[in-house]
C-alpha cells in the first residue's frame, strides 16, 4: 500500500469514527428527551434552570437578568474584546454552534425539555416576557419571575401534560401535548384569518 493510500485510508477511518461518535451522541440525547420524567424530576430541573437564569442571584428573573445575558452573549462573540462584532467573529460563533454564542442559562433544562418554558417535554414555547420565561410564569404580573412562580408554572404544565395522572410524563404524553398545542394554534390562526376549520380526523 502506498503512502498516499495509507493517508487516505486513515482519513476515511477517522471520518467514520467521528461520524459514529456524533451519531451515538445524538442517539443518547434523543434517548434522554424520550425518557419518562417524574414530577419530582421536573421540579428539580425547573429549579436548576431558574438558578442559571437568575444571573445576578437576587431571587428573581427580570429585565436586568436579560440584559446581563445579552451582554455575556456579546462578550462571548467579541473574541478580540474591542467592543465590536466583526463579520469574522459572527461567522466563527455561528460555526461553533448555538452554545458558543449562548449566554449562561440561555439554554438547558427547562428551556428545552425539562419542565420550563421553551418547546420541550411539556410542548410549550416560551416568550420574551418576564426575563425570557413564558407569560404564565409571572403569576402576579409584576414583570419579574420568582423561583416559586417559575417552579409552580413548570409543575402546572407538567400536570397538564400528565394525561393519566400517574406522576410521570412519557414520550407519548409529550407528543400528545405538542399535537394539542399545534391543533389549538391552527384553530386560532384560522379564526383570525377567517379560514374554514379543517375537519379533525376520526
Amino acid at each position: 500500500m502506498t503512502l498516499t493510500r495509507k493517508i487516505a485510508l486513515g482519513i476515511s477511518l477517522t471520518a467514520t469514527a467521528l461520524a459514529g461518535a456524533a451519531y451515538a451522541e445524538q442517539s443518547a440525547r434523543q434517548d434522554r428527551r424520550d425518557a419518562p420524567v417524574t414530577r419530582a424530576e421536573a421540579q428539580a430541573k425547573a429549579q436548576e434552570h431558574f438558578a442559571r437564569m437568575d444571573v445576578n442571584k437576587d431571587g428573581k428573573v427580570d429585565q436586568a437578568d436579560r440584559a446581563a445575558r445579552r451582554a455575556a452573549m456579546f462578550d462571548r462573540i467579541d473574541t478580540d474584546k474591542n467592543g465590536q462584532i466583526s463579520r469574522a467573529e459572527f461567522d466563527g460563533a455561528h460555526q461553533r454552534g448555538p452554545q458558543a454564542a449562548g449566554a449562561p442559562g440561555e439554554r438547558g433544562p427547562g428551556m428545552r425539555g425539562h419542565g420550563g418554558p421553551g418547546r420541550g417535554h411539556w410542548g410549550h414555547r416560551g416568550s420574551g416576557r418576564a426575563g425570557g420565561f413564558g407569560p404564565g410564569a409571572d403569576a402576579d404580573k409584576n414583570g419579574a419571575v420568582t423561583q416559586a412562580e417559575f417552579t409552580q408554572a413548570a409543575l402546572t404544565r407538567f400536570d397538564r401534560t400528565d394525561a393519566n395522572k400517574d406522576g410521570t410524563v412519557t414520550k407519548e404524553e409529550r407528543q400528545a401535548a405538542r399535537q394539542a398545542l399545534r391543533d389549538q394554534a391552527r384553530e386560532q390562526w384560522q379564526n383570525r384569518a377567517g379560514a374554514p376549520a379543517t375537519p379533525k380526523a376520526n
